[in-house]
């Protein structure tokens, strides 16, 4: 099951694995692995990838910094297949994601020549980079007609627990998605208020804005590090953030509201 009505599907370039992902998902379907089982997977493959930069082993880091993008999209899917929508995994997912993010960062300064400061600075870029993502994502699947809506548009309230999770949990990790993930959605909303009140987001803009998604900046780092480019990240994605001012103007300026 898609999370887009097939009109509203695009080329999401940071959406590489998910065809893998699809496969691991249905050979997972008829077993006990459940979709918090494989965020935990994810999530023990990017320690590996931080691991693997410690040492040097870039060509090796790069490897499970792939596969940990690829295993992050089998989570969803399974829960798709198995029909067991979660709050508390979806929850759960962003959190690991951020906090990889910065294990990822924190550990590309402590083996390279950059500043804390601008590492600081990059991985506040890259979130929001991520979140401007995610907005207009989540935007889209609302607007979209038998649209994935587990994700909400503004995130100000814990959501009533589904079937099979407790209410304790999705409040407990709802806190927790607010606390780190709060200051980037606000700074988004604020730069793009009006952004959900568009009709839709075209099928172009979405696959320009993918440039911000998680795994396509995953892939960069992936690919920095194995052509032996570990100082250059940090200022790069610093740099990438421009992008986040040109994507809003373009979908203020070209992307109309709804009537």
């Amino acid at each position: 099951m898609s999370k887009l009505a097939t009109e509203d599907e695009f080329l999401d370039l940071s959406d590489y694995g998910r065809s893998i992902a699809k496969l691991f998902a249905n050979g997972l379907k008829n077993t006990r692995f459940t979709p918090i089982h494989v965020t935990l997977a994810f999530g023990v493959c990017g320690l590996i990838a931080i691991y693997c930069i410690l040492q040097n082993h870039y060509f090796l880091a790069s490897f499970f910094i792939i596969l940990k993008s690829i295993i992050d999209a089998v989570d969803g899917e399974l829960a798709r297949i198995k029909n067991t929508p979660s709050y508390v995994g979806r929850y759960l997912d962003s959190v690991f994601d951020i906090i990889l993010n910065f294990l990822f960062f924190g550990t590309i300064c402590f083996v390279s020549k950059t500043s804390l400061g601008m590492t600081l600075i990059a991985f506040f870029c890259i979130q929001l980079q991520g979140t401007l993502y995610n907005y207009y994502y989540v935007i889209l699947r609302h607007n979209s007609a038998g649209g994935d809506k587990t994700s909400k548009v503004f995130e100000d309230k814990s959501p009533r627990a589904l079937p099979g999770e407790t209410q304790k949990w999705v409040n407990f990790w709802f806190k927790i998605y607010t606390i780190v993930y709060g200051v980037f959605d606000k700074i988004i909303h604020l730069l793009d208020s009006d952004a959900y009140k568009v009709k839709t987001l075209p099928n172009w803009f979405m696959t320009f804005v993918s440039l911000f998604g998680l795994g396509f900046q995953l892939l960069i780092i992936a690919i920095m590090l194995s052509l032996g480019w570990i100082d250059m990240i940090v200022p790069f994605f610093i740099f990438y953030s421009i992008l986040i001012f040109v994507f809003i103007g373009i979908r203020k300026v070209f992307i109309n509201k709804k009537e």
